[in-house]
């Protein structure tokens, strides 16, 4: 029998044309309990801002309302965008989390705004230190959420003691370096930079230090994942993200739209080699399959986080099942 890859969700709570926010976060708690039911092991949120296709921008409060839906399944952040907040702010809310629901809560950490520079500001009122502060912010909330220290003046509560796992996420070389430095676990966004995806993997694998954290690395791969029950119905399905990722190329994004016919091939270029979806797994059950065992053999990921941006909520669901067979299959084989 092969080893089994845990899988994992990754969700923007896409808004999608003709929905609106509260839709969307329904739709997000419907959808992890669907990941729970498939065993898949953890459900993440992603912070943007500003982003009027993405409803997950107050991603603890987000992350509360699915965990009150849920009873197993992990509950994280894919992330936090750690330069747009105290530490302190971070500690206290995921320390609450955790709190509501014990064991069940991650941390993932990233270092971009998730946003544009004016939305930013917006954020922070002012752009000081930002990402330059980056590893000194992760490490003041890594403390934030350890044992409290003797004398310590600041603490969070909830978060003291909770020692909520933190993960650093990365579309880079720098997020696998740093993970590896304070020896973390890496999740690389691969589903929509994969261009570094090789290079960063071997730093964080060459280079991790053990620590309290963990032992040895432990490597999550983003992968966009669109199943439907042929493969023409998956690439159909797939449209819709092909046309967002197209229009905010062109500065232009919003809701997520339907999916159309593509029968010209205008979006082809959105999968073309190294494009940002060039990774992507779109297909019937056999060629999902298929495509998750060539993503492993070929990146040997610890576990993948798949996201499906799909127009449909019952067709997103199932594309999950089909994902969860896929991999059920390929540890069986």
């Amino acid at each position: 029998m092969a080893r089994m890859i845990p899988l994992s969700v990754l969700d923007l709570s896409p808004i999608v044309q003709g929905g609106g926010p509260g839709q969307s976060l329904r739709a997000s708690r419907e959808l992890a309990r669907a990941a729970e039911r498939l065993g898949f092991r953890r459900y993440w949120l992603a912070e943007h801002h500003n982003m009027t296709g993405i409803a997950s921008a107050a991603t603890s409060t987000a992350l509360a309302f699915v965990g009150d839906g849920t009873e197993t399944i992990r509950l994280g952040a894919g992330g936090v965008m750690l330069p747009n907040h105290a530490p302190l702010i971070i500690a206290e809310q995921f320390g609450t989390l955790e709190a509501l629901y014990p064991g069940r809560v991650d941390l993932g950490v990233g270092r971009a705004p998730g946003t544009d520079q004016i939305t930013a500001r917006a954020l922070r009122r002012n752009l000081a230190g930002g990402v330059d502060q980056f590893p000194q912010d992760v490490l003041e909330l890594i403390a934030l959420l350890d044992d409290p220290q003797p004398g310590q003046a600041v603490r969070a509560v909830p978060g003291s003691g909770s020692k909520v796992p933190v993960w650093i996420l990365g579309s880079s070389l720098y997020g696998a370096q740093l993970a590896a430095a304070l020896g973390l676990p890496f999740a690389f966004a691969s589903h929509f930079a994969p261009a570094m995806l090789d290079e960063a993997a071997g730093i964080y694998r060459r280079q991790f230090a053990p620590s309290p954290y963990g032992e040895r690395p432990h490597l999550m791969l983003g992968l966009n994942l669109v199943a439907g029950e042929t493969d023409a119905e998956a690439r159909f399905l797939f449209t819709s993200l092909q046309q967002a990722f197209v229009n905010l190329h062109r500065g232009q994004p919003g809701p997520l739209p339907p999916p159309i016919d593509d029968a010209d091939g205008r979006l082809a270029a959105t999968v073309a080699a190294g494009s940002p979806l060039s990774k992507a797994v779109v297909g019937g059950p056999e060629t999902v399959r298929a495509g998750l065992a060539r993503f492993v053999a070929d990146h040997r990921p610890d576990e993948i986080i798949v996201t499906a941006q799909i127009f449909d909520q019952a067709r997103r669901i199932r594309s999950l099942e089909i994902a969860s067979a896929a991999r059920d299959a390929l540890a069986s084989a």
